[in-house]
């Protein structure tokens, strides 16, 4: 064995990771620490999918060789954010008041 995880634990872990950013709970160092970690683990994840797409399409194929891709469409309650990362509500976040952009969480 690689000793690398499975998909869902690396998706666990990230989400541990990002409930621990989100506390606000941990010293820069640690929060740091943690971030990398949290890139490397989405990275994985990202490439564990792709090549499970990858991988779907070519059992898709006809019989004829041709690629049969369809899309593979979730229901509504199934489909993932776009990002790992947790959305805030709108009310945790405050518009910038000198009017330079940055939000206020």
């Amino acid at each position: 064995m690689s000793g690398e995880l499975s998909f869902e634990k690396s998706l666990e872990k990230l989400e541990k990771i990002v409930d621990d950013l989100e506390s606000g709970d941990i010293t820069l160092d640690e929060a740091l620490k943690k971030y990398e970690e949290g890139i490397k683990l989405s990275g994985a994840c990202q490439d564990r999918l792709s090549k499970a797409e990858k991988k779907i399409e070519m059992l898709s194929k006809s019989a004829t060789g041709q690629l049969k891709k369809e899309p593979f469409e979730l229901e509504e309650t199934e489909k993932p954010s776009s990002s790992p990362v947790k959305r805030r509500k709108v009310k945790d976040v405050q518009e910038d008041e000198d009017g330079d952009g940055d939000l206020l969480i």
